[in-house]
C-alpha cells in the first residue's frame, strides 16, 4: 500500500476511535494488540494486515469501506 493510503488509513482510524471516545490502549485490547502497534498504524508506520483491519472494524463497530473513505 501507499504511503499516503497509509497515512489516509490511520487518520481515518484515529478519527474513528477518538469518535468512539476509546483510548489506543483500548483498542488494542480490543483487537488483541499493543498500544505501540495501535499507535504504529495512527502513524502510517507499518503496513496493516487485513485481518487486523476487520478486528478494528469490529471492535469500531464501523464498515471496513469507512477505514478508506
Amino acid at each position: 500500500m501507499a504511503k499516503s493510503d497509509l497515512k489516509k488509513l490511520g487518520r481515518n482510524i484515529k478519527f474513528l476511535r477518538k469518535s468512539k471516545n476509546l483510548s489506543q490502549e483500548k483498542l488494542a485490547e480490543l483487537i488483541n494488540r499493543s498500544r505501540n502497534y495501535v499507535g504504529m498504524i495512527e502513524r502510517a508506520e507499518v503496513n496493516t494486515p487485513v485481518d487486523t483491519l476487520f478486528d478494528i472494524t469490529k471492535a469500531l463497530h464501523s464498515d471496513i469501506k469507512e477505514l478508506f473513505a
